[in-house]
């Protein structure tokens, strides 16, 4: 099926599951937004590293969380 045929059935709502490689699918983790404070120097050197490496502030923060808690579970 093309694309465009696909997003034809899908506006219809004609039921896609036919089409859908569902072995392969993923479910997604809910995302829950938080508010953190950070002095601003902090955040200043959280931004040039960001810059350094090329990802968004987030991504970096998210993936020094997921290291950290990594090694926490290794340790």
């Amino acid at each position: 099926m093309k694309a465009k045929d696909f997003d034809e059935a899908f506006d219809r709502g004609d039921d896609l599951t036919p089409y859908l490689d569902l072995k392969s699918a993923k479910v997604l983790h809910p995302v829950q937004r938080i508010n953190v404070d950070i002095p601003k120097e902090m955040l200043q050197d959280v931004d040039q590293e960001a810059a350094r490496i090329g990802v968004p502030r987030t991504s970096l923060i998210k993936m020094w969380i997921a290291e950290r808690l990594d090694h926490l579970k290794t340790a």
